[in-house]
């Protein structure tokens, strides 16, 4: 072992964080990888929403301003609907999961309004990045969408 390397922790090394006890507020931002609608659309990779999501955390932290951390994940998700001749489409599109906590030792003295608005900050620039009109949220017992669909076309 060299001398700057040390023993891997025991067991009993483990202490609680002082203040890093609080309550639990999870998030989770859910943005399709497939560009628009149609089937043909380019699809993104996960990593670029990563990307995303990194560059807008080295802006506000460089501002002086808290930030999210979490995980990316890519999923699939699966939906139906009815159609006007009564039969019923189904279809697939891949995603990518942000997850993570708003951990209390680092965020714990943030109001849950200020964790929401940073969410729909990230939200925002990660739908823009990958050409989506619609993000879901998801922050402790809430839920909302974002949508850009509306917009005004000049």
């Amino acid at each position: 072992m060299s001398e700057s390397s040390h023993p891997p922790p025991r067991r009993e090394d483990y202490v609680v964080v002082p203040g890093s006890r609080g309550a639990r507020r999870d998030f989770r931002i859910s943005v399709g990888l497939r560009e628009g609608w149609d089937a043909e659309g380019r699809v993104f990779d996960v990593s670029e929403a990563a990307r995303t999501a990194r560059a807008w955390m080295k802006r506000r932290v460089e501002a002086g301003l808290p930030a999210l951390s979490g995980m990316f994940g890519r999923a699939e998700v699966a939906y139906a609907w009815p159609r006007s001749d009564g039969t019923v489409g189904s279809d697939r599109e891949p995603v990518a999961l942000f997850t993570g906590e708003a951990v209390h030792a680092y965020l714990g003295h943030l109001p849950d309004a200020a964790i929401e608005a940073m969410l729909n900050e990230l939200a925002a620039e990660l739908g823009a990045a990958l050409g989506q009109e619609r993000i879901y949220v998801a922050f402790g017992e809430r839920t909302w969408i974002l949508d850009a669909g509306d917009r005004a076309t000049e």
